[in-house]
């Protein structure tokens, strides 16, 4: 079974039957927008991103599958859950995710910065991990 396949299948049925995911892609903030332009359509290298994908109990703001990359992108109400966010993170690493985080402003003041680090992770996979 492929890392993708396991994938699906993992997700909250509290999340899928509220439809959080649908209300989070309506509700997007600027800087998740602004990024979503340069994600969306397969317009880094050709690989294909999702936008607030269900994972567990926990909606993943964009998600290449293929990469096994997830991009989270913080607001300020980040600073104050930082032991939640690297729980999260520990998890998501756990299940072969790498995962870039970025603040809003970053994206909102930097976006060629954080776009070249996105395409910089999809050129570089990380090894596959040993069996257990």
């Amino acid at each position: 079974m492929s890392e993708i396949n396991a994938v699906k299948g993992q997700t909250s049925k509290v999340i899928l039957n509220n439809k959080l995911q649908r209300t989070l892609r309506t509700n997007m903030t600027d800087a998740e927008q602004r990024l979503w332009r340069h994600l969306r359509g397969k317009q880094m290298s050709g690989f294909k991103f999702r936008r607030q994908h269900p994972f567990g109990n926990c909606i993943l703001d964009f998600v290449c599958l293929d990469a096994m990359l997830v991009v989270e992108v913080d607001g300020g109400h980040h600073s104050e859950r930082t032991d939640a966010d690297n729980i999260r993170t520990a998890m998501l690493e756990g299940a072969g995710f790498r995962v870039l985080r970025f603040w809003n402003n970053q994206v909102l003041q930097e976006l060629e910065v954080v776009k070249e680090v996105i395409w910089t992770a999809l050129q570089n996979p990380s090894p596959p991990r040993p069996s257990p």
